[in-house]
């Protein structure tokens, strides 16, 4: 992978972290699934104005195939990270999905896209999800630690769950944004934002069925809607712009590297426990990055 290619991954990857650390702590339901749509929308327009509105007219129909695809699946991904974020712990649910995710969009980039893992791509592939297994289970992983409360198992196995979920459609949509932007060279920007724009007419007769509740919602959560609107869309772009330059299969392991940052902060924020494990998964997740990178 080239320097560059991996100074985007590493950087999607601290961004990418941060909003998922706000999302956990300030997210909630529909409503909040809605307004962060609404809030790339507005963010980001400027942008889309000043360097995007050449490409459009040019788009074919394929083209806008795509970005409904890609919305759906986005849709679908985003409403159950936040459910799994109201069942279950962050250091459950993000590695999980983030574990899943990139072991299925790589085998599907070798598959579909033909694509080599070769020698140090697929140490690294292990490294990575080796790394997010043992910070997901900690010492239950040698069979010490395992929690007897059963309120605790049950939002352990409902994490893994909806992270699991979650991770199969962050494969969905990586391969279908991948192939969007490599081969039919669509701007990562104009992809994400236009999705956005679908997401927020998708979602919005669910948010229509609940409006009672919208704006306690609304002022309950803004400081992770804002930090999803701006953070969320600058993370996938500069992973999408990585695409580019660099094969999926090593693009989508590699920024995997936020486990080590989500876990770091969700331990000490989120007063979540196991440090030394983390640590040890983490260290994991840098050879894999390393490997890739090689």
């Amino acid at each position: 992978m080239p320097a560059h290619a991996l100074a985007l991954v590493l950087t999607a990857a601290l961004l990418h972290a941060l909003w998922n650390l706000a999302a956990k702590r300030w997210g909630g339901g529909p409503h909040f699934v809605l307004t962060c749509a609404v809030g790339v929308v507005i963010v980001w327009l400027p942008a889309v104005l000043w360097i995007g509105l050449g490409e459009v007219p040019g788009w074919t129909l394929l083209n806008w195939a795509f970005i409904a695809a890609s919305a759906v699946v986005h849709l679908l991904y985003f409403n159950c990270l936040i459910a799994g974020y109201r069942a279950s712990d962050l250091t459950v649910v993000y590695p999980v999905a983030r574990g899943s995710g990139p072991l299925l969009s790589a085998l599907a980039a070798v598959v579909l896209l033909g694509e080599h893992l070769g020698v140090f791509g697929a140490l690294g592939l292990a490294g990575v999800v080796g790394g997010i297994l043992v910070i997901t289970m900690g010492p239950r992983l040698i069979g010490r630690g395992v929690a007897h409360d059963a309120e605790s198992a049950r939002r352990r196995r409902h994490g893994i769950y909806w992270g699991a979920a979650t991770g199969a459609l962050i494969a969905g949509y990586t391969v279908l944004d991948g192939y969007a932007v490599k081969v039919l060279a669509m701007s990562p920007l104009l992809l994400d934002y236009f999705g956005n724009v679908l997401r927020v007419a998708m979602q919005l007769p669910v948010t229509l069925r609940q409006t009672h509740t919208f704006w306690p919602e609304v002022q309950r959560s803004w400081k992770g809607i804002l930090a999803v609107a701006v953070l969320g869309p600058a993370a996938y772009v500069l992973v999408l712009l990585a695409v580019k330059e660099a094969p999926l299969s090593r693009v989508a392991p590699a920024r995997e590297v936020s486990m080590l940052i989500a876990a770091l902060l969700g331990g000490q924020l989120l007063g979540e426990g196991e440090k030394g494990w983390r640590i040890a998964g983490a260290a994991l997740i840098g050879a894999g990055v390393v490997a890739l990178a090689l």
